[in-house]
């Protein structure tokens, strides 16, 4: 199995390019889609349950929960794209192999296809970030320092899912990812209440998912807060995100090169 390190050119952007103009085509009803689910989350959440609730953190539920919402939502985004676009990309349409017979090498057309994920993940949580200024659950410019944390969660989710893309036999086996993985952070990474309410063994174990990082970011930032430790956060996401690549690298090349 080669470990070698990455070996990238600028060819990965033209995957990315080649990516982004099969989207371009249908990008409104993408975007739209979305947008779609977090909002529907977003609402029902925060003004049903919200409803229900006090303050949580010294604000409303639903701006509680917007911060969240954001985060999700560019995890969510990366991972379909980096699963089920990206494994029908290499293994049913053989795109990737008509690639490789371009002057292009497997570690470009990754790296591109990473991008690609990325993009798509950051597009969506702004676009989230923007609706949910626009109702002014928003209180601070701090909130434009979220965006490049939205880069790096996308980055981080991204790189993951290209993981699970190289070992998977067919879509299936994106539901193990999904059910043991996604949704558990989900679930207890912040997003729908504070990290502190589990019980401390559980809060330890999640405040390590990278989530939990992205969470604890942008969530104070959308408030008007500076982050507590956002080096650390920052850098957890930043390795998560170059060592699920690397990952990612070694195991496509074992299943296409060998």
């Amino acid at each position: 199995m080669d470990f070698s390190p990455p070996r990238l050119s600028w060819r990965a952007i033209a995957v990315w390019r080649r990516n982004f103009l099969v989207w371009r085509k249908m990008a409104i009803p993408s975007v739209l889609g979305n947008l779609a689910d977090p909002m529907i989350y977003l609402f029902g959440f925060g003004y049903g349950l919200g409803g229900l609730l006090p303050s949580v953190g010294g604000v409303s539920y639903i701006a509680f929960l917007a911060a969240g919402t954001v985060c999700a939502s560019t995890m969510n985004a990366a991972s379909f794209e980096a699963l089920y676009s990206a494994f029908s990309r290499m293994h049913v349409q053989k795109t990737w192999e008509a690639i490789l017979n371009a002057p292009v090498t497997l570690d470009d057309v990754l790296a591109g296809e990473w991008l690609w994920a990325t993009a798509k993940a950051a597009l969506s949580g702004l676009a989230i970030l923007v609706v949910i200024t626009a109702l002014g659950f928003v209180s601070s410019p701090l909130a434009l320092w979220a965006i490049p944390v939205i880069f790096l969660t996308g980055l981080s989710f991204s790189a993951l899912g290209l993981i699970v893309t190289a070992l998977a036999p067919s879509y299936d086996f994106f539901m193990y990812y999904f059910t043991l993985f996604i949704t558990p952070m989900v679930l207890a990474c912040g997003v729908f209440f504070p990290l502190e309410q589990l019980p401390p063994t559980l809060q330890s174990i999640a405040g390590t998912l990278p989530l939990s990082h992205a969470v604890r970011l942008v969530r104070p930032l959308l408030m008007g807060a500076i982050p507590g430790h956002a080096l650390l956060h920052l850098a957890a996401l930043l390795a998560t995100a170059i060592g699920a690549f690397w990952l990612a690298l070694v195991l496509t090349r074992r299943r296409l090169l060998n």
